[in-house]
């Protein structure tokens, strides 16, 4: 299974390698059909192996590592080629594989319009380098490397936002950049710090160490640098003003891979570093967490709500964007609660997050394929925009992804964020139990107030007089090519809802070993 991991991560570094050479062609059109075809492939190859190494994981032991590859690499800074997955990365690895195959299955059909764009060869070798880092994220067990992958994906995300967005789209690519480069600097002074006092940036001794041979003072101010670099990319409240902007402008493919993998990417790194490497700096900045968390569930709910009102003018990828702020809450406060329960609810709501915002940017994306735009008075008009009557499959998957991102029971995102708040309701010893039911009431307030906006927005998006005069004449309902593309994320929001010991049964018993000193 160690060469099946390898593979995973090689192939489409191959395939972004490949888009280089002059293989497909003098024909502009061809050489683009071409391109866009094997980024299908290369992806639907990826989610393959993928799925074997999720058919040939050892499901009675999830909490040890499995698939490992430990050899040395850069011997002088102690730096190794370390890979594996257990019961917390297993599901974010598939996650990624599926979410990137069926961007890349509709790009086939869709591919982003883009100013001053060479070719979709651009397009496709920058889609599988940001493949390549988003799947070594959750697949390397070196702090360094870590770090390494953690990078690899802001170039290729940039150039996807600059290039084959709309809007302001160089200014919020600029925005992202930036934002996540000084995060990224500053995490990477408290793995040096981790690196240097401990004499290795192996994440599994140091995680079996448990902040051993750390000091106190040692373990808070890494702990600090590495909460704050994780933050900006969870995205974590008062550090999300780049992810509003970023969403806007990005194309839809960008939309679902920077909601649904790379936010994910900050909040699996809390889980994989900062609880089990440095506990003492974690319990020490955990109730701060868990305040900040709280504050962005209701901000975030806010700000929909503000931009669901009729007559605001606000647009829907950006209100989508502001509840991931939300939803991205509720996993931080899970983590905060420093509790196996908590610590499980927020594993689960990243996993539901991925997949229901994912569909939710994808049907957006649609409309504003459809419409021009996504101001959601222009969609809307007077009466509403009728979605049930002028596409009525449309309208169902937008008020399915809808009901599910409230957390209806049932569906995906009712698990995650009800386990985050028992996390909060009895957290870890040594915490504030008032402060942290305070932060459960107010996220409790967040969910009442997610029910009301995205509520307001089926209404105004999907109901209305299908006999009044639209935006556009003529409306087309759900294509083949989206079907195909949507359908498994709709698929897997519900046995998700309906069988949650399929996600909690792998991440329970390997969260407990993290916090327990794994």
């Amino acid at each position: 299974m160690n060469a099946v991991l390898i593979a995973l991560l090689l192939l489409p570094l191959l395939g972004a390698a490949l888009t280089l050479a002059p293989v497909f062609g003098p024909d502009r059109a061809v050489a683009d059909r071409r391109a866009l075809r094997l980024n299908t492939v290369v992806t639907g190859s990826v989610l393959l192996l993928a799925v074997a190494l999720a058919a040939g994981f050892d499901h009675d032991e999830p909490a040890r590592m499995q698939a490992t590859t430990d050899v040395s690499w850069i011997p002088a800074l102690h730096v190794r080629l370390h890979l594996g997955v257990d019961g917390v990365s297993l599901p974010l690895v598939v996650l990624t594989a599926l979410l990137t195959f069926l961007c890349a299955l509709y790009s086939e059909k869709r591919l982003p319009d883009g100013e001053t764009v060479p070719s979709a060869q651009a397009f496709v070798g920058l889609f599988l380098l940001l493949e390549v880092g988003m799947l070594a994220t959750f697949a390397v067990l070196d702090l360094l490397l870590f770090f390494l992958a953690f990078e690899i994906v802001l170039i290729p995300m940039y150039f996807l936002i600059a290039r084959w967005g709309s809007g302001a789209k160089v200014p919020s690519a600029n925005r992202f950049i930036l934002y996540t480069l000084l995060g990224s600097a500053v995490m990477l002074l408290g793995f040096l710090l981790i690196g240097s006092k401990a004499g290795t940036f192996d994440m599994q001794a140091l995680a079996a160490a448990h902040g051993s041979g750390l000091s106190h003072t040692t373990q808070v101010i890494a702990a600090l640098a590495i909460l704050v670099g994780l933050a900006v990319k969870a995205p974590a409240w008062p550090l999300h003003s780049w992810l509003p902007d970023a969403h806007t402008a990005a194309p839809t493919v960008g939309s679902v891979l920077l909601a649904g993998v790379l936010l994910k990417m900050g909040t699996y790194g809390l889980v994989r570093v900062l609880l089990p490497v440095v506990p003492d700096g974690a319990a020490t900045l955990a109730p701060y967490l868990g305040a900040f968390a709280a504050v962005g569930i209701v901000y975030g709910s806010l700000a929909c709500l503000a931009l669901a009102r009729p007559g605001a003018k606000g647009d829907l990828k950006r209100l989508i964007a502001y509840s991931s702020v939300g939803h991205m809450g509720f996993v931080l406060l899970g983590i905060a609660s420093l509790t196996p329960v908590g610590v499980n609810g927020a594993l689960f709501a990243n996993i539901a997050h991925g997949l229901i915002t994912g569909l939710l940017f994808f049907v957006v994306g649609a409309l504003k394929d459809r419409y021009g735009t996504a101001d959601l008075d222009t969609l809307a008009g007077t009466t509403g925009a009728a979605l049930y009557g002028r596409a009525p499959r449309l309208g169902v998957l937008l008020a399915f992804a809808a009901v599910a991102s409230l957390g209806l029971p049932g569906l995906a995102g009712f698990w995650g964020e009800l386990l985050a708040m028992f996390g909060a309701f009895d957290p870890a010893a040594g915490l504030s139990r008032p402060a942290f039911v305070t932060y459960m009431v107010l996220a409790g307030l967040g969910t009442l107030l997610t029910a009301a906006y995205l509520l307001i927005v089926v209404k105004r998006v999907c109901m209305g007089d299908p006999e009044q005069p639209a935006p556009v004449a003529e409306l087309a309902d759900l294509r083949p090519y989206e079907a195909v593309s949507w359908t498994p994320l709709a698929a897997l929001t519900l046995l998700a809802g309906l069988w949650p010991a399929l996600l909690l049964g792998l991440s329970d018993p390997a969260v407990k070993h993290l916090l327990g000193g794994g």
